[in-house]
């Protein structure tokens, strides 16, 4: 299992946000959270495809789209994206950037249209492969302060520690590695100067505040395999359904430091290495319903990806004291280090299904209009383990996170052999106290096009843009409130996608 169970026992948390030495509710959001992806053509147009049909997109997207292929097609999409991270610690302010490519789309339709001589109401349907990269967690931030601190990570290890003898306090996590580096120390003798036998109250010899500074790096991606199957019904219901195979890659790289001046210790280092990979499953079902030829309506269900993951961890802690004497353990101090083992464990993480609808409107053949809308709960999140108890993970996802509406916007210019495309999204905060800080996402997109015969090429480029909280650990006051440093993060990230197809 994981080591670090710093926010499992807290029973009030405060804004939302990301927090390193964090507990597996961090994952059912991180997990669950996926990209605009598909074609050029559908993130161009604000990642719309409920409703409209006959994208290579409709495969893991509204499976009832497939009906609509009247000819077989193939496609590649080649990806570059570019994330962009402004950090504010103290009023300093920091940026990071993080640049990669991709191999975003990979899709096949297989198309059977029945004979149009045929009597019946199925018209026949298509089948559909694709790989899809579904999330993208290549990133990289952190603040550096020359202003000092407003607490140390000491004050959270004094914290954690209260209540656990000494005898057990070398396999608490980051608490015990503290414990093991002399920055926290048992409270060894009463009032009266007796000793306590296996005492479990701590204090630290470093006073004062400190300088303050860390850097994360995480890298990764999910991506699935979808196998999807649409039919028509005389050209007006359109019902499709499919499986999805994910995988699940990432990675987390954490290293902080503490600065003491005129104090024994003279700075600190924390380094964490986390390491997450798995395989999920999911099924997706749609409709699509023409009232009349220039309108499509589309209904689809996205079920909970049903992940098994494995993750490894470790960490290592170093002090360096300024050769101080420490009585207590009749030691003189100067570089003291401890790590952690190296720790293998499994897991189970039930994403929240999703539900949506959108609407097509067809302006004849020089484009369309095509709206979406869907629901998401993230707080029916859940984590399952024979490892650990999951409980206090699972009461920190149903307190922490909630339901969003997500919509999309978008459309397209027919003007001869080209296209032209815009869009916008708009994702909810999924945090359910914000307390005024807000952390939905928005994003627009543009993109073009054209066609020639039976190849297609299309380009399109969208920006995201979403705010967020970060907590290198987390401190207490007596009205439970956190006063440990929070750096807020304002993230864009531009991805330029290029799709080429061709229809058989």
């Amino acid at each position: 299992m994981r080591i670090l169970t710093v926010f499992l026992t807290l029973t009030s948390f405060t804004i939302g946000g990301a927090f390193a030495q964090s507990g597996y509710f961090e994952d059912a959001y991180r997990f669950s959270r996926t990209i605009p992806s598909g074609s050029a053509r559908i993130i161009g147009i604000g990642g719309t495809q409920y409703s409209l049909g006959g994208d290579v997109s409709n495969i893991a997207g509204n499976p009832a789209g497939l009906g609509f292929f009247r000819s077989s097609e193939a496609s590649i999409t080649l990806g570059y994206n570019d994330w962009g991270v402004s950090t504010q610690y103290l009023g300093q302010k920091g940026s990071y950037n993080t640049t990669n490519f991709s191999l975003p789309n990979m899709s096949y339709v297989m198309a059977k249209p029945k004979n149009s001589l045929k009597s019946g109401a199925f018209k026949g349907g298509a089948f559909g492969i694709s790989f899809q990269r579904i999330a993208n967690f290549n990133t990289e931030y952190g603040y550096f302060s020359d202003l000092l601190g407003e607490s140390s990570i000491i004050d959270f290890y004094l914290q954690d520690a209260f209540g656990i003898p000494e005898s057990q306090i070398e396999n608490f996590g980051l608490t015990g590695l503290a414990y093991k580096t002399y920055q926290i120390n048992p409270i060894a003798f009463d009032q009266q100067g007796k000793p306590i036998p296996d005492p479990n109250s701590y204090d630290s010899f470093v006073l004062g505040l400190p300088f303050q500074d860390e850097n994360i790096t995480q890298e990764g991606s999910a991506n699935q395999i979808s196998f999807s199957y649409g039919a028509n019904f005389n050209h007006k219901v359109f019902v499709g359904g499919g499986l999805g195979i994910r995988s699940l890659s990432f990675s987390s790289f954490k290293n902080y430091n503490e600065e003491f001046i005129d104090q024994p210790l003279v700075n600190s280092n924390l380094r964490e290495s986390l390491f997450i990979s798995g395989v999920g499953l999911n099924l997706n079902l749609g409709l699509i319903y023409k009232p009349i030829d220039n309108l499509n309506l589309g209904f689809n269900f996205q079920s909970p990806t049903w992940y098994a993951l494995n993750e490894e961890y470790e960490a290592g802690m170093t002090a360096n004291y300024n050769n101080y004497f420490f009585e207590q353990e009749n030691v003189t101090l100067g570089q003291e280090s401890a790590v952690t083992d190296f720790v293998i464990s499994k897991y189970g993480l039930n994403t929240p299904l999703k539900i949506g609808g959108g609407a097509t409107y067809f302006i004849g053949k020089n484009g369309f209009i095509s709206a979406d809308i869907d629901w998401v709960d993230y707080s029916t999140g859940r984590i399952s383990s024979n490892d650990f108890d999951e409980g206090p993970d699972n009461r920190v996802i149903r307190d922490i996170y909630a339901s969003t509406i997500n919509y999309r916007i978008g459309g397209e210019a027919r003007v001869n052999n080209f296209r032209f495309r815009a869009g916008y999204a708009f994702f909810g905060d999924p945090f359910a106290n914000s307390f005024g800080f807000d952390q939905s996402t928005q994003q627009l997109s543009g993109g073009f096009g054209v066609k020639i015969n039976s190849f297609s090429i299309d380009f399109a480029l969208v920006n995201q843009k979403y705010s967020g909280l970060y907590r290198s650990y987390q401190v207490l006051d007596s009205n439970g409130n956190n006063f440990g440093p929070v750096t807020e993060l304002e993230n864009s990230i531009t991805s330029g996608v290029l799709t080429f197809g061709i229809n058989f």
